[in-house]
């Protein structure tokens, strides 16, 4: 039997002279943007990759390594899965308006949309509401489209328009449309009710026994809500609820939500934003508690940045958002898988 021949190797000139379009439009992009950060009295800055924790969410995963000291010393470290807990640092050491643009590594992770190493785009802006970094983003995601020329977002048949006025949907009001379910009255004193939400989504996703209220949520959130957002135009998803809140501030007057939204076009989640968090106690109690269940699921837990929590008591208010730049690049580029848009490809892969 005759097999396939190997494909070459992705320096190949013909392989390269297939994506560099979309590697000149990352570049336009990233000119473009860097103007914009600089016009409005941004820093651009640079933080360390190697972290002692590369943060604290159940279903992240980063890849460790060891350093060894001048005097033999071993110090596990990991690469960072954000710059989030760097950056905060930053605003904490007086920075009012800061962003970059990272390298940052998830492992578990490989498709059209995922890469084990990618960029993020981070940026922060002291003492303004979180409405201000959504209006940012919308602007961010503007430009980007502007750089290339295109004029919709197309993805897997599904269209936007990054110019057209972005619709606004509370989660809550996304799960009651999207899957007539009432997510709100599944939340008491701050916690997901599992059973609630259960007996909500019976015959709309798969259940199993081992279920917490957030599998449920994110199954709903994936399997009904995602891929009808970014439509037509941009959809920011806000007002998370508090089981999902992270690293956000829960909402004034209504403690069953946080500061919490994401942008999506043509389905893609392309940015994730809070109002940040700023009650140091309370967020080493989310931490604690998220690592208690990564132990349970995954038979590992990272350690706790000391030196983050510590920074987290001093930071002023503020809001922040991450942004992923590959993908945005690849639907302002007209690409239809995000390799096509980075310079080199994953370690190991043709």
């Amino acid at each position: 039997m005759s097999r396939e021949p190997a494909p070459s190797p992705w320096w190949s000139p013909q392989r390269h002279a297939d994506v560099r379009p979309f590697l000149l439009a990352r570049a336009a992009i990233t000119r473009a943007l860097r103007a914009w950060f600089d016009e409005q009295g941004f820093t651009e800055v640079e933080t360390g990759i190697l972290q002692v924790s590369p943060g604290n969410e159940t279903h992240l995963h980063a890849p460790a390594t060891e350093l060894t000291g001048a005097d033999g010393a071993r110090a596990r470290r990991y690469l960072r899965t954000s710059p989030e807990f760097a950056c905060k640092k930053l605003l904490a050491a007086g920075e009012r308006r800061i962003f970059e643009f990272a390298r940052v590594f998830r492992d578990r992770e490989r498709g059209d949309l995922h890469l084990p190493e990618f960029t993020m785009l981070e940026w922060y802006r002291a003492d303004a509401p979180y409405d201000a970094i959504m209006a940012d983003t919308i602007v961010i995601i503007a430009h980007a489209a502007q750089a290339t020329g295109i004029r919709q977002f197309a993805f897997r048949g599904r269209t936007a328009d990054p110019f057209a006025e972005p619709e606004l949907l509370t989660v809550a009001d996304a799960f009651a449309r999207y899957a007539g379910i009432d997510l709100l009255a599944t939340i008491r004193d701050g916690a997901g009710d599992r059973d609630a939400l259960a007996a909500g989504v019976q015959g709309k996703i798969r259940i199993s026994d081992d279920d917490t209220w957030s599998d449920l949520f994110s199954k709903v959130l994936v399997e009904h809500v995602e891929p009808r957002l970014g439509q037509g135009r941009l959809t920011v998803l806000y007002e998370y609820p508090t089981p999902e809140a992270a690293l956000a501030r829960v909402k004034a007057g209504e403690p069953r939500v946080a500061e919490r939204f994401e942008v999506y076009a043509c389905g893609v989640e392309l940015a994730n934003g809070f109002g940040e968090l700023t009650d140091a106690a309370e967020q080493r109690r989310r931490f604690e508690d998220e690592m208690t269940e990564k132990e349970r699921r995954y038979g590992e837990r990272y350690p706790l940045d000391e030196d983050f929590l510590a920074a987290v008591a001093e930071m002023p208010q503020a809001s922040g958002v991450a942004l992923g730049f590959d993908r945005l690049v690849m639907l302002a580029a007209g690409a239809v898988r995000i390799d096509q848009v980075v310079w080199t490809p994953p370690a190991g892969e043709r």
